[in-house]
């Protein structure tokens, strides 16, 4: 299963680093692939903008979906997501607060990555119930610091001038904002946290049997909601940094999931995460050429395909029901 949806996001990447306003043939792929030389057009295109924007897309893809997933294993909660939980709004609030500021790319990614983890911290505070993260109350904390920061954000951009386009862009979602040089960051954090969140996926199937029952069979799950919040979190604010909010990916992707693998978290996590690689990949391939050469930001086209796929799914659920 894992090579399969390996080898699809494969192929979605080789169709993207194709695709584009400046078409690219397979010999010409090929050529600035397995060249040291990359000084022609073409090879400049697919080097130094398309393979970036792609690995960026398989980052962000990738960990929101599984970042989704886990949250909703975690919280036993199908609309879980770091969006309800406002990570995504704190990290966006301080993205357009570092564009007010006339900050760098860098100043905003960091200013990004702070107000992720303050939200985090706060909700983190907020949703503990008896020294445990409650997920109805840690839903509703996310839901109340998520508005509280879309609001703030709203007022910092009557303020914005030149910079305002950039800040909707980032509302909205874009990958155009991610730089080469910023994949040093980005990546291997990702990869990591995935790796660790699969590792713990048989965890989570015992926590699915609820926390009385999970703690009667050994779990320590005060430590791993926490470590895992902690982790995911950290994770959020790395790729909201560089992407803006990129909204139902990490909502649709883990209910595609578990309608095709079922519930087990050990194939539910990692197949969230590439099946959610490709489809923003795709999504982004769409959103650079659908309307060259102006770029619609990614987070509209994710919005347009999955706000009426998750609604059929939902529908199809209750009917089933």
């Amino acid at each position: 299963m894992i090579l399969l949806l390996t080898v699809f996001l494969l192929i979605t990447s080789i169709v993207a680093l194709i695709v584009g306003p400046t078409s690219i043939n397979f010999f010409d792929l090929f050529t600035a692939l397995s060249s040291s030389q990359n000084d022609s057009i073409v090879s400049q295109i697919i080097i130094e903008i398309r393979l970036p924007r792609i690995l960026f897309a398989i980052a962000v893809g990738g960990g929101l979906s599984i970042a989704g997933a886990v949250f909703q294993a975690m919280l036993l909660n199908p609309l879980a997501e770091p969006y309800i939980l406002g990570i995504s709004s704190g990290g966006t609030f301080g993205a357009v607060l570092s564009f007010l500021l006339g900050l760098s790319f860098i100043g905003t990614q960091v200013f990004a990555f702070g107000g992720s983890i303050l939200v985090m911290l706060l909700v983190f505070v907020l949703g503990k119930r008896f020294g445990e993260l409650h997920p109805n109350q840690l839903l509703l904390s996310g839901v109340m610091i998520g508005a509280f920061f879309s609001a703030g954000i709203l007022l910092m951009m009557t303020l914005l001038n030149d910079s305002l386009r950039t800040a909707v862009f980032w509302l909205i979602g874009n990958l155009s904002l991610a730089q080469r040089d910023n994949l040093i960051f980005v990546l291997p954090l990702t990869f990591i946290v995935v790796l660790i969140l699969i590792m713990l996926s048989n965890r989570f199937n015992v926590l699915s049997m609820g926390s009385d029952s999970a703690k009667q069979l050994g779990l320590n799950v005060s430590h791993l909601k926490n470590f895992t919040y902690i982790l995911v979190s950290l994770m959020i604010g790395t790729i909201v940094s560089v992407s803006g909010i990129i909204g139902f990916v990490g909502l649709l992707i883990p209910h595609i999931c578990r309608i095709i693998f079922g519930t087990d978290n050990r194939i539910v996590f990692p197949a969230s995460f590439f099946i959610g690689a490709s489809y923003l990949t795709f999504a982004d391939t769409i959103a650079r050429t659908i309307a060259a050469p102006v770029e619609i930001p990614v987070g509209a086209i994710t919005a347009l395909i999955g706000a009426p796929v998750f609604i059929y799914l939902m529908r199809r659920k209750f009917n089933y029901n």
